[in-house]
């Protein structure tokens, strides 16, 4: 059994971070092993950036978004110079494992740390929920229903003035979470990175609801999206008339990794954790944890890293179904 591992946050905050920090540092003290807390990820790994941590470290922590660990990005890290940095330090804190928070990004270099001889294990944590090995990822209910709040309210100011809105949600490379907004919104289309379209199929989406009575119309755009919410506002001011409606554009950008995380997150946030202390301490490594069909589950590394997960082409198609 391991007795001194360390806990690092990494890569963009989510919702319930907070919430796997402390489940691992509870657990870990729990089964014995004394627990570190990196400052500022990997960044920090390689400064030497750890303090001890207790009980009281982490209490009154749950509710809170974002890390209390901090988070940074380190082009150090990328190279094997600065990993082996990293590992002296860690060797000279005398610490045996590391558990990383974090997504894709984030679970590579804990990959990188593991293929050097480092046991590590990660925990799927991303408000875009493109990381395999997890049907869902800490902060993104969170996120999901900041987005969701932002449309219900634009829909009322929407109908009030005959507008249709652009409403841009993070997912530069995966529309989960325009998807889910458009659908649980009511939206009339999503633009996603992984369905092709354009402009002018949008406007054609618009004008249909138009001719079948709707006042207001909503269309999230996901930031990784072709167009762009740009290029399809400059589309829709030089093409008119756009569908009977005036056309503005809100984008929500960070406003959705911040907040308290719902009770969903948390629950997720604290049983993800949880298991990464305990898997760790017990020996087994290379391997990012998550849930999958509701039941905790771990995946290795190799079968994580550089993939993504992609969406649901059925949930797809029941959005634009009942987009009338």
């Amino acid at each position: 059994m391991l007795k001194r591992i360390a806990v690092l946050t990494s890569g963009g905050d989510a919702p319930g971070m907070n919430a796997a920090i402390r489940a691992v540092v509870r657990t870990g003290l729990s089964l014995g092993a004394e627990v570190f807390g990196v400052q500022h990820g990997y960044a920090g790994l390689i400064a030497g950036n750890y303090r001890n941590m207790g009980d009281r470290d982490v209490g009154g922590i749950l509710q809170q978004g974002g890390t209390i660990l901090g988070s940074a990005r380190s082009a150090e890290f990328r190279t094997l110079e600065g990993r082996q940095k990293a590992l002296d330090q860690l060797a000279a804190q005398g610490i045996e494992g590391l558990v990383v928070i974090g997504g894709n990004g984030s679970q590579t270099g804990g990959y990188e740390l593991n293929q050097m001889g480092f046991p590590t294990i990660g925990v799927a944590s991303t408000i875009d929920n493109d990381l395999v090995g997890s049907d869902i990822t800490i902060g993104v209910d969170t996120a999901l229903n900041i987005a969701l709040e932002a449309i219900d309210r634009l829909k009322v100011t929407a109908s009030s003035h005959r507008r249709a809105f652009l409403v841009e949600v993070m997912g530069r490379d995966c529309g989960y979470l325009a998807l889910m907004a458009a659908l649980a919104g009511g939206a009339e289309a999503a633009v996603l990175p992984e369905i092709k379209t354009t402009a002018e199929a949008v406007k054609e989406q618009l004008i249909g609801q138009f001719a079948r009575g709707k006042t207001n119309g909503i269309i999230v755009v996901a930031e990784g999206a072709t167009p762009t919410l740009e290029e399809l506002m400059a589309y829709f001011k030089t093409d008119s008339p756009t569908a009977g409606y005036e056309i503005r554009a809100t984008t929500l950008g960070h406003v959705q990794r911040g907040g308290a995380p719902t009770a969903f997150d948390r629950i997720l946030a604290t049983t993800l954790g949880s298991g990464a202390a305990e898997k760790l301490i017990n020996g087994e490594r290379g391997v990012v944890v998550g849930r999958i069909e509701n039941k905790l589950i771990t995946t290795p590394y190799q079968d994580v890293i550089g993939r993504t997960k992609g969406i649901k082409p059925e949930i797809y198609e029941l959005a634009q179904r009942l987009a009338r």
